[in-house]
């Protein structure tokens, strides 16, 4: 038999090549761990009051726990662990409630779970299990109207459709009858007619949700037993729908009914926290924190033309941005010292940002950043954390399936009835997202380490460091229980190098970072180098 010559020098040579790959896999694997170290040095910092991350969900489409096609509080529940390791301390879910729709903004039972989505059992565990977690979870409050299959409508329509030609409606024959506006007439053309003819109810959104009569005593103590149940059963808040629209003639009425849902809710849990939509600009939002009440959406942040996406994109600056924040600061706490600013870059009613954004990864990355570093309670909508897509206008399609696995579909739902097919992420779903340290989804993680890491980022007064501050160069301090941070942002495509002696920074050190692609921000004798597109915390 022959044999095989063996090389000598091949052998060597083969021996020293697995040495240097497996010393370059050695080196590779500490500096890893160093990045770790260097991103998460800092110890958590959660402190247990009003100020949190927000994650909305929409149940129907977030995780199916049993199969059937449909997102339930179960498959809620079963997620908790991707919500807390994310960095989220309070979950907002859209309705609830039973209700006929796809979307449930139309009630029928205010003190009940919607079959499809599981039992108040359910949503007493997901309550549990979110305390032992330290989440908050607020839950939709669609109390503008109910359905038009509510039982309090149904009364009211089958009474007045029995009425005698010319006796007018007796409330104390049918009290339900003044639950709503009903007429003889139609008043507009957002009054609807009532089956069988002859009556119309306004419903300014739709025909299915007819507006309830907030003038009414009777309604607004429906609702304050309505809501000490929900706070009763351990929920923490409301999101409230359509605040402007109790009474769209009287804002007056309308602050002072959110007065009353806050004031009810602190008298069941003095924690109570209410964020109340009012979609509209920055002078209306401010006229509502007359209410007392502790939140509104910043309408202002949102969408493709909000402060936040233009200066991701490059379309508004830096400088910008930070005035605007300082001008938020200083117009909302005007009208209640103690409010809570709610900044987000789009929500279930608009289109989502990624499309804003044309899938650029680097400004989502950058509008991600900007969002945590804004003051108060930042709303992050289910999916936009991993670049999830919508198309149009048509409301189903801002509300697909959340994408966990492009492989496992396992706890994948449905799309909503009605929503168009064909709809692709530009980006990978959340488990490939999550093996990879550059992903859009691990920028989000540390962006709010970095918001759990410092309480000033959320809570602090703002300064701006005019000096500082120079088109897409913009830093500002925020001080808050005796500490002080500053932020420095850089939203252009070039690297900034900028001194900070002599300013309130000076002798401040690095303290986080957010750049999007591991790239680091040095400082060294006060001159601090930061990539493109990042920001950086100091102390």
């Amino acid at each position: 038999m022959l044999k095989k010559q063996i090389n000598p020098k091949k052998t060597v040579g083969k021996r020293l090549l697995s040495v240097l790959i497996l010393l370059t896999m050695l080196a590779g694997m500490l500096a890893g761990c160093k990045a770790d170290q260097d991103t998460m040095q800092h110890e958590l910092n959660i402190l247990d009051d009003n100020y949190r991350n927000f994650y909305e969900i929409f149940v129907a489409s977030f995780y199916d726990s049993d199969g059937d096609g449909m997102g339930d509080l179960n498959g809620v529940t079963e997620k908790l662990d991707y919500i807390q390791d994310m960095g989220f301390t309070g979950i907002w879910l859209m309705p609830v409630m039973p209700a006929p729709s796809y979307h449930k903004y139309d009630t029928t039972d205010y003190r009940d779970i919607d079959e499809a989505y599981g039992t108040l059992e359910d949503f007493e565990n997901l309550l549990r299990e979110c305390h032992e977690r330290g989440i908050y979870v607020v839950i939709d409050f669609v109390i503008n109207h109910s359905s038009n299959q509510h039982p309090w409508f149904l009364e009211a329509c089958d009474y007045l459709s029995n009425l005698p030609e010319g006796q007018e409606p007796d409330a104390q024959e049918c009290p339900y009858v003044e639950y709503y506006h009903f007429s003889r007439e139609q008043v507009n053309s957002s009054y609807a007619e009532i089956p069988g003819g002859g009556w119309y109810y306004e419903a300014v959104f739709y025909y299915t949700q007819p507006d309830l009569n907030w003038e009414n005593e009777a309604v607004r103590e429906e609702f304050d037993e309505i809501t000490k149940f929900w706070v009763d059963l351990g929920v923490d808040g409301f999101r409230v729908d359509a605040a402007m629209h109790f009474n769209d003639s009287d804002t007056e009425e309308n602050l002072e009914i959110l007065n009353r849902l806050y004031t009810c809710g602190l008298s069941v849990n003095p924690d109570f926290y209410m964020v109340s939509e009012v979609w509209a600009n920055e002078s209306t939002v401010a006229k509502y924190y007359e209410s007392l009440t502790p939140s509104m959406f910043n309408f202002d942040t949102c969408s493709a033309e909000g402060k936040l996406v233009r200066a991701a994109k490059g379309s508004s600056d830096a400088t910008k941005l930070v005035h605007a924040m300082l001008d938020y600061q200083e117009t909302f706490s005007a009208e209640n010292p103690d409010y809570i600013d709610a900044p987000f870059l789009t929500n279930h009613d608009q289109v989502r940002v990624a499309n804003n954004l044309q899938s650029n990864e680097n400004d989502l990355k950058m509008a991600c950043g900007l969002l945590m570093m804004m003051s108060g309670n930042p709303f992050v909508y289910y999916g936009e954390e991993i670049g999830m897509s919508s198309k149009g206008t048509k409301d189903e399609n801002k509300r697909l399936p959340m994408l966990w696995s492009d492989t496992d579909k396992i706890g994948m739902t449905e799309k909503p009835e009605g929503a168009d097919d064909g709809i692709e992420s530009a980006f990978p779903a959340v488990d490939e997202q999550l093996e990879d340290p550059n992903s859009l989804l691990n920028y989000y993680k540390r962006a709010l380490r970095l918001r759990n890491e410092n309480p000033e980022i959320a809570r602090g007064t703002i300064t701006i460091v005019e000096s500082l501050c120079e088109g897409d160069q913009a830093v500002i301090t925020k001080t808050y229980d005796g500490s002080t941070i500053g932020i420095v942002y850089n939203t252009s495509d070039d690297t900034l190098e900028l001194s900070l002696a002599g300013t309130e920074l000076t002798d401040m050190e690095l303290r986080g970072e957010l750049t999007l692609n591991g790239e680091r921000v040095t400082l060294a004798e006060d001159v601090l180098q930061m990539p493109p597109q990042s920001v950086c915390i100091l102390k």
